[in-house]
């Protein structure tokens, strides 16, 4: 599947419906990502974006934001359904990453995905 960031918007979405959003944003390079919590979300990724390029069509009021470690990234999830939507970066906090799997049309088994290895950028011990 390809898509750039010069095609139309893609639209996605939380499960529950309550948090819409349009990206403009490349799907490939996919990322998944080894860190703690990545690991246990499962999410791929999209390649990463600007922060012009994502509007919240509506459910800004639904988001909850959730950082942990270093607490410069974001990571944002429906209150209500518990999806995660969007993260803003660590590694570069201008940049953002959205879910592939919220997005319309668009099938994450079907994309090649790289795996980062966010585990060795932990500064603080986790248990």
């Amino acid at each position: 599947m390809s898509h750039t960031d010069a095609d139309a918007p893609l639209r996605g979405s939380c499960h529950c419906g309550a948090v819409r959003f349009e990206v403009r944003t490349a799907l490939e390079p996919a990322t998944r990502c080894n860190c703690s919590l990545c690991r246990r979300r499962g999410a791929v990724m999209s390649a990463p974006f600007e922060a012009d390029h994502l509007t919240i069509v509506s459910g800004h009021d639904a988001l909850a934001l959730y950082q942990f470690n270093t607490r410069v990234a974001k990571h944002y999830f429906c209150r209500h359904c518990g999806i995660y939507t969007f993260h803003q970066t660590r590694m570069n906090p201008k940049l953002w990453r959205v879910n592939v799997a919220c997005l319309e049309g668009v099938d994450p088994y079907a994309l090649e995905a790289s795996v980062a290895d966010g585990a060795s950028l932990s500064v603080v011990e986790e248990s």
